[in-house]
């Protein structure tokens, strides 16, 4: 089996690696950056370097770049891929990627699914890509809608191959709705908390708290960028709703509630507590 990879930074780099550890496929690997290349190369993390003429012979192809990027690159090689092969890009937004691709995937007689898995670092670049990143990871997929069960059971396959946890198939749209909150929301409250005066001070003061709040601040801020504007729509409301809830804390203590601010914390605990139990 001949495995493409588009884009070898820290996830396609570490899917690169991770292909490599644990399974016998040909892993061939694109970038833009020839020294990313180059440092693939050596680390034994692909076989080859994928020119155009190679895209026919792969027979899994995934593609780990911005959104943007995702749609033009799949797009532009269209024509190129081998008949029924499986096309899976990981981006994280799936709506505004698979509502353009799936059209040209059906032109053209392969097999594309949205992808997006979840692990990932505060760090980018192949320097960082890891071969255990997606150990006990979740593989999230985005079918059609269309597609033959079998089609759904060798992309299942594949990643549960790769050491992934669980592959979670839902919509484009479900997938975006849920990110917003678990990961993008994140995102943005980390960007803003660390935008604080103090945080310059916190040495000696901060332990791992702080750590956790500000983990993701050290972010792509253009990828980000893209990815929030593309799922703005599920985005907002999650970012209202937290403005929202903290304009509650913030009310205790100014008009000096004692009894709203432990009730508020007791509510925040239980609710932990719960997800942890289910």
């Amino acid at each position: 089996m001949n495995v493409g990879i588009v884009g070898l930074g820290l996830i396609g780099g570490s899917l690169a690696k991770t292909v490599k550890l644990h399974t016998e496929a040909t892993v061939l690997g694109c970038d833009l950056n020839p020294q990313t290349i180059a440092q693939a190369l050596l680390m034994d993390a692909i076989d080859r370097e994928m020119r155009p003429e190679d895209v026919a012979l792969c027979d899994v192809v995934l593609v780990a770049l911005y959104p943007g990027a995702i749609v033009e690159w799949i797009t532009s090689h269209a024509e190129a891929f081998k008949p029924g092969a499986l096309v899976i890009d990981c981006g994280g937004v799936k709506q505004a990627i698979c509502d353009q691709l799936a059209p040209v995937a059906k032109a053209h007689g392969w097999h594309y699914i949205g992808g997006h898995p979840m692990a990932g670092r505060e760090r980018s670049g192949f320097k960082y890509a890891r071969d255990d990143l997606f150990d006990r990871a979740s593989m999230i997929l985005t079918p059609l809608g269309d597609e033959d069960i079998a089609v759904l059971q060798r992309a299942r396959d594949f990643f549960m191959d790769l050491g992934f946890r669980r592959v979670q198939f839902t919509t484009p749209r479900v997938h975006d709705e849920m990110i917003a909150y678990t990961s993008q929301l994140a995102h943005v409250v980390s960007s803003a908390y660390v935008k604080c005066p103090l945080a310059g001070k916190h040495k000696g003061f901060s332990a791992g708290s702080f750590a956790d709040m500000t983990r993701v601040a050290r972010l792509a801020e253009d990828m980000w960028t893209e990815l929030f504007f593309d799922n703005r729509e599920a985005l907002l409301p999650e970012v209202e709703g937290l403005v929202q809830r903290l304009s509650e804390y913030r009310d205790a203590l100014r008009d000096n509630d004692r009894e709203r601010m432990r009730a508020l914390l007791r509510e925040g605990r239980e609710i932990k507590e719960s997800l942890e139990d289910g």
